[in-house]
């Protein structure tokens, strides 16, 4: 395998728009192009696009050769669509990666996008239950609130874990998505805030929750050994790791240890030759305040069950062990399905570059992670990156 750099990207605004599908792919893909002006479409041979329910949010299907025809781009190498649910953007770049370590690609364009609300939020929200079995948890109505919550009540009963501990992971993560120009949600949060907001399904606020969101991102891909031919500061893919573990909820490893995210972090590891150590940004999937917390604890940042106390002593905070979630996270920036991991690495690439503002810069930072769930929390993925080429 060759080593495979990203050398550049961009980003639609995220949140409720008023663009189409094809909209927010023209605006993400014009942003993608100008970052990289020594790349242009016709130099892309492959395109991976990460998307997850266009059939029913849009009601279209077939959409890499669509997002090709907007982007003015050929793809004669490689062409094809992820869909991971919530990890399909990181899907599309685990993809790609190999596809350009390989050699099967030169130039690949990673795309994501997802278009997610619709005249009718009922019909949206019921979208949300194909993620879950559909013959089993979701005709007993077990989309995702519920079953974070279910997650989030036995995390309390066994670990002593606080409503307000997880509020202090909401108020973080928004209070940095209010220095992201391209988040969905601009104004700081309080614990008090959290607290106060609606219940959606118990111990789970509507700030514990991140929020649907209309976005797309790209960035490229090429071999490491090509990148400074287009940017003087890639960032390069350095290891990987993914896990799967049951899917009907009956059937998962355990609820409150995931079981998966643990193989994930430990393959991450290896395969990047890094310890946790030396993660200084770490993208994690926070859907709902009690993952982020139970992500600490995969990582192996803090002790099984201490999660809680981990964030409450400020240690996931810019300055703090390992700073999580800097960009503003799901929460604070919304969760375009198809989109967010391509969003992640991008803003890590931007991190590494200087080029995210200074109240939400991690100075110094070498290595990053990008983390997502997907479904019941049943499947982990995970990618490394790092400023320097290891």
């Amino acid at each position: 395998m060759k080593k495979v750099a990203i050398v550049g990207g961009g980003a639609s605004k995220c949140g409720r728009r008023e663009a189409s599908w094809r909209d927010l792919v023209q605006e993400a893909g014009k942003a993608m192009f100008e970052n990289v002006g020594n790349i242009s479409p016709k130099d892309v041979d492959s395109l991976i696009v990460g998307a997850a329910q266009p059939e029913r949010f849009v009601f279209q299907a077939h959409v890499t050769p669509m997002v090709a025809e907007c982007l003015g781009i050929t793809p004669r190498k490689v062409a094809a669509r992820t869909e991971l649910m919530c990890a399909s953007g990181q899907a599309a770049i685990r993809y790609a990666w190999a596809c350009v370590g390989s050699g099967m690609a030169d130039i690949a364009v990673v795309f994501g996008v997802e278009k997610m609300y619709m005249p009718d939020m009922t019909e949206a929200q019921t979208n949300m239950t194909c993620v879950l079995d559909r013959e089993w948890d979701g005709v007993n109505g077990l989309s995702a609130p519920p079953f974070f919550a279910m997650t989030a009540q036995r995390h309390m009963l066994e670990f002593g874990t606080t409503k307000e501990q997880m509020a202090l992971v909401s108020a973080k993560n928004h209070h940095y998505s209010t220095m992201n120009p391209a988040a969905h949600f601009q104004k700081e949060v309080t614990v008090e805030d959290v607290l106060k907001s609606i219940v959606i399904s118990p111990p789970l606020n509507l700030f514990d929750c991140s929020s649907i969101t209309d976005g797309a991102a790209g960035v490229i891909l090429v071999p490491a050994e090509d990148a400074k031919k287009y940017t003087d500061t890639p960032m390069y893919i350095v290891g990987t790791g993914q896990a799967s573990v049951g899917n009907v909820i009956n059937n998962l490893a355990n609820i409150t240890e995931w079981v998966p995210l643990k193989m994930a972090v430990q393959e991450t590891l290896r395969t990047a030759n890094i310890t946790r150590d030396e993660i200084d940004i770490a993208e994690l999937h926070d859907c709902f305040t009690i993952s982020e917390i139970m992500e600490y604890e995969a990582f192996g940042w803090c002790e099984k069950g201490s999660g809680g106390k981990f964030i409450e002593n400020g240690e996931p905070h810019i300055g703090g062990k390992v700073a999580v979630n800097p960009r503003g996270g799901l929460l604070g920036c919304g969760h375009p399905l198809g989109a967010t991991g391509i969003l992640q690495a991008l803003d890590i690439f931007q991190q590494f570059r200087g080029e995210v503002p200074q109240g939400r810069h991690v100075k110094g930072a070498e290595v990053a992670v990008a983390h997502n769930l997907s479904g019941a929390a049943n499947v982990h993925s995970i990618i490394a990156y790092s400023r320097d080429l290891k």
